[in-house]
């Protein structure tokens, strides 16, 4: 009998759904304290995942979702680099 690898799973801080962790683009806080997309995922940190569309992006904006996560005050500007760095990312 074959055995079945498990896929590990995230959930989306934007949409809330439960995808693939490779479907999704890991967000870090470096133990420094920045922010950062890790499409890699390997950078050290804790993370957050969301989605690879804009639409999630500025979902978990709204909700405030990084900031719960990460405990921590999120600028602005760290999400327009986030979603300029996901459209390239694409």
């Amino acid at each position: 009998m074959q055995k079945v690898k498990k896929l590990p799973q995230r959930q989306c801080v934007g949409c809330r759904t439960m995808k693939e962790k490779r479907e999704l683009i890991r967000v870090v806080k470096s133990p420094e304290g920045e922010i950062s997309l890790d499409f890699g995922g390997k950078k050290p940190g804790r993370g957050a995942y969301v989605c690879p569309s804009a639409e999630c992006l500025k979902r978990a904006r709204k909700s405030r979702a990084l900031e719960r996560t990460f405990e921590t005050a999120i600028p602005e500007s760290v999400y327009d680099a986030l979603e300029k760095e996901m459209e390239r990312g694409e």
